[in-house]
């Protein structure tokens, strides 16, 4: 570091120079943040323009931007998979490692190493291949992902909901509600699978059609894949794994909406995508990923006109439909679609959680509670509540109450079975003592304590209120800032009713009005959150409200390594 240092830097004292190893801890990530958004509005707007030339210009300068290189680090060193390595077996897991690498992310020179292949298992008993890039890997295509993430949302599909940002299950299964739940809507539902679509995607159609650096773009969809130390070239296909995977799955499918309405012989206003002149059948698209409905009142219509056009526009992009998984239904003997299951009962539209998705979480409870038979209750609760809660979180906006007393009631049995099997020699009336214990008017309730005396009791499904999602706007851009402002309010309400059932997290969030008091940047669901004590828990700072902040993972490490971020700290509260 020099004199010269960039602004993105926090200053220490009257010192400008700060070594490697501690240099990562005194970066402005809301410096950071504001530079890599102000370009990628740009972006957007030159999408809007159709200025392509401009685009392509305005990717290279963020490519090349040190703003981004740093948020490309942030991304692959805080994911779920910081921990996992690819074939070189490195990991940037030291503020000094994140430093040295800001450097390397390079265009010039750069050549991927083939990707560490591993396999996990479905949910139908087969196996799914995930590709582990390198570390630097990761970084580079987190870092192109910033130029394309602002074009692929402004040419998304209206009602596309995976893998985008701040779209998600509950907006896909709300568009379904909004579509069949009146008399007069559609009858009729596609129910489309295509067939390995990530390993089957042509990347001569990717290479011509993705608006980003060709020649990086070559060279990650030739890199191979390693699997039991033997090499394997890439032919076609995205590597399931790879962040930038997602993002280039979602531009092959986009225009699938477009291709279905020209077959169909349905016009647009002009100059607005979302707004068509004539749709007596109420044909629409709901997809999510690479799974999708397609609704329609005559069941003529799905089989000989839509479903061709859907062959159609999959053959130019090397994909093909599963016809044995690719089926038409009527609303009234229902179908099941990101694991709810939506049919018409006498009329009236019911979404309720699908019997085989039921089925899947309870023997996943069932086999945590088998491989714990010698654990503690503690333990035994810590693993089991986050699995209850996360279950029970993602299917609040549908029709579940009764679903979630059956679930709750199954895994009492499971845990009475698991109790009585722990102490074969002693009857049930002391079993039921030791593990189900009064608690707040409730005598049978499984509950222990914690190394501080604190009950700690098995999360229940049923203590999840319904509540009714609101469907984010099909035509909102998180890149655009004309819906910045609609977004930061969308987010805040999320995250507060991500936190129901946490009162202290809840009071905290909106004391802070959603943001990090260092950074002040939203904290919501994907960027995560830590509680900090503002009095150390071993100066006696206590669990309360009073001595709490809720900040980044990331400047939640600077608060404790870096005296500026601490003294921001001490003056926002």
């Amino acid at each position: 570091m020099t004199n010269c240092m960039p602004a993105i830097y926090c200053m220490v004292g009257n010192s400008a120079s700060l070594t490697e190893s501690i240099a990562w801890q005194y970066i402005r990530w809301d410096i950071v943040m504001l530079r890599v958004k102000s370009l990628q509005r740009r972006i957007v707007k030159a999408v809007q323009a159709e200025r392509w030339n401009l685009v392509k210009v305005l990717q290279g300068i963020l490519s090349r931007s040190y703003a981004a290189r740093l948020l490309a680090i942030r991304r692959v060193t805080e994911n779920r998979g910081k921990s996992t390595a690819g074939i070189d077996g490195e990991l940037w897991n030291t503020p000094q490692k994140k430093y040295e690498a800001i450097s390397q992310l390079q265009r010039q020179g750069y050549q991927p190493k083939p990707v560490r292949r591993i396999k996990i298992p479905k949910g139908n008993g087969k196996m799914r291949p995930l590709g582990i890039p390198t570390m630097f890997d990761r970084a580079m295509q987190a870092l192109y992902l910033q130029t394309l993430e602002p074009i692929s949302e402004t040419k998304a599909d209206l009602h596309s909901y995976g893998f985008r940002p701040f779209r998600g299950c509950a907006d896909a299964i709300e568009q379904c509600f909004n579509t069949l739940c009146k008399k007069d809507s559609p009858k009729w539902v596609l129910e489309g699978d295509i067939k390995g679509c990530f390993d089957n995607i042509s990347s001569e159609w990717l290479l011509e059609h993705t608006p980003m650096n060709k020649i990086i773009l070559n060279k990650w969809l030739k890199a191979g894949y390693l699997e039991k130390g033997k090499f394997f070239p890439t032919e076609s296909g995205t590597p399931q794994g790879s962040i930038i995977s997602p993002c280039l799955a979602n531009i092959v499918l986009d225009g699938l909406q477009l291709a279905i309405d020209k077959a169909c012989g349905i016009r647009y206003q002009k100059g607005n995508r979302a707004k068509r002149v004539n749709n007596p059948n109420s044909i629409h698209l709901i997809r999510y990923a690479d799974d999708f409905v397609v609704t329609c009142k005559d069941k003529t219509t799905l089989e000989q006109i839509i479903k061709p056009a859907i062959i159609l526009f999959l053959q130019s992009r090397g994909l093909e439909l599963s016809e044995t998984k690719t089926t038409i239904t009527h609303i009234d003997q229902g179908f099941d679609f990101l694991g709810q299951n939506i049919r018409k009962y006498n009329g009236k539209l019911l979404i309720k959680p699908s019997k085989k998705n039921i089925k899947t979480f309870l023997q996943k409870v069932q086999k945590a509670i088998k491989l714990r038979s010698s654990m503690s209750t503690y333990d035994l609760i810590q693993k089991l509540n986050p699995m209850i809660r996360g279950w029970a979180m993602y299917h609040r906006h549908i029709v579940a109450k009764a679903t979630f007393s059956y679930v709750d009631n199954q895994i009492w049995w499971m845990l009475w079975k698991w109790a009585l099997r722990r102490h074969p020699n002693k009857g049930k009336r002391w079993v039921k003592h030791k593990y189900f214990k009064t608690y707040k008017r409730s005598n049978w309730t499984f509950l222990t304590h914690d190394k501080e005396g604190r009950v700690i009791t098995l999360f229940k499904a049923t203590s999840i209120p319904i509540q009714r999602h609101i469907k984010i706007r099909s035509a909102a851009n998180p890149f655009d800032n004309v819906d910045e402002i609609y977004f930061e309010q969308r987010l805040q309400k999320q995250m507060f009713h991500k936190l129901i059932g946490k009162r202290v997290h809840q009071l905290i969030h909106s004391r802070q009005k959603g943001k990090c008091v260092v950074c002040k940047q939203a904290i919501n669901e994907q960027t995560g959150f830590h509680l900090h004590h503002l009095i150390p828990k071993h100066l006696g700072g206590k669990w309360t409200i009073a001595n709490l902040v809720m900040l980044h993972p990331v400047c939640h490490v600077q608060v404790h390594q870096n005296e500026v971020a601490t003294a921001a700290l001490t003056i926002s509260v």
